[in-house]
């Protein structure tokens, strides 16, 4: 436990008085986020806050894991983490094309898979399919990595969100980590934790910072990981913390980024644009439409994270797949609801 506290102080130290050099170093060099049209702020704001959340995180990690008890694959967790550190940090000070940035987080999710053994081996009995061949569990691994990566980029949207659910899914999932007894990987949740608090102070509204791609992908990259390894630990432990249900409670810790990109792709897909089209449709969009502010919208959507977290706990024993159909309707209804306050809200401003 010691090593688990020095790294969320460490992580957290650092980034804290790392951030506002990095704010003064940016306005100074103009590396700023303008607003537009799509964006929530109003002011031109430095978007490289993810370079001291990854500062602080890979200090700590490798400051307090013990490598000498022979944490070999750790190694190459570490190096997937600077492959999308490189990836990010380019396109906050000199943006790339997506397809570039797309085949860096092949290459990470490819280390991690291949290298770090971070992988889908089962079903676990959804569909009626338990074991799966070793080709599909790398395809799906990869799948699954590339989409919380791009799912928690894709929620970034507004002060404080990514953050604060990004807090919520690292200290939980640390915390039960530690508990299973494999230190190693919550050393690396509590290590971002603690990046991510400091980070938070900055990012409250009026925001001086973002953590922009360098921070969100790191974000992604890691709850991918912390995702996988708490699905697939339940293969092999035997302990008072062993969930039923893993894959569903899985998801329902990450429910917010998940279902917001489905919602997304999902809508997108079917006015005929492109899945990947830009626009204003994020559930954080429609609680901004609904009258809230930024940090009224984290708010909302952090209790909201949190009531799922309680939901698939408490109803782990009804299976996986009945788990999972139970959240997703959940979420639709919540997020219809929502759409209707906004479209509301919005038609009485028109008419006035």
């Amino acid at each position: 436990m010691y090593n688990m506290i020095l790294a969320f102080i460490s992580s957290f130290a650092l980034t804290y008085l790392a951030i506002p050099s990095i704010i003064s170093i940016a306005r100074k060099k103009n590396l700023v986020d303008e607003p537009g049209d799509r964006r929530s702020h109003t002011v031109s704001t430095p978007s490289l806050g993810g370079i001291a959340i990854f500062a602080g995180t890979i200090f700590s990690i490798i400051l307090c894991t013990p490598f000498a008890e022979n944490f070999g694959k750790l190694q190459y967790i570490l190096c997937s983490f600077i492959i999308i550190f490189l990836i990010g940090a380019k396109d906050d000070i000199d943006p790339i094309s997506p397809s570039k940035k797309f085949l860096g987080q092949i290459f990470a999710s490819f280390i991690l898979v291949v290298n770090a053994d971070i992988n889908l081996t089962s079903l676990y009995g959804i569909f009626g399919i338990y074991e799966i061949h070793y080709i599909v569990s790398y395809l799906l691994s990869m799948f699954t990595i590339l989409v919380i990566i791009n799912a928690f980029n894709l929620i970034d949207g507004i002060n404080g969100l990514s953050a604060s659910i990004g807090i919520l899914i690292t200290t939980i999932m640390g915390y039960w980590f530690f508990k299973v007894d494999h230190p190693e990987i919550a050393i690396v949740a509590f290590s971002l934790a603690g990046a991510l608090i400091a980070f938070l102070k900055y990012n409250i509204t009026p925001a001086q910072i973002f953590m922009g791609d360098t921070g969100s992908l790191l974000l992604g990259l890691v709850c991918s990981v912390l995702a996988i390894k708490f699905i697939e630990l339940h293969n092999e432990i035997d302990s008072e913390w062993a969930f039923e249900s893993a894959p569903a409670v899985a998801i329902g810790f990450l429910i917010l980024p998940l279902f917001d990109t489905l919602r997304v792709f999902t809508m997108r897909a079917l006015k005929g644009k492109s899945p990947f089209y830009p626009d204003r449709t994020h559930i954080h969009h429609l609680l901004l439409d609904s009258g809230l502010s930024h940090m009224q919208a984290t708010a909302v959507l952090v209790v909201v994270n949190i009531l799922f977290i309680v939901l698939v706990v408490q109803l782990q024993s009804i299976g996986t797949l009945n788990l999972l159909i139970l959240i997703f309707v959940v979420a639709v209804i919540l997020s219809g609801i929502l759409f209707k306050i906004s479209t509301s809200v919005q038609a009485r401003k028109k008419e006035q």
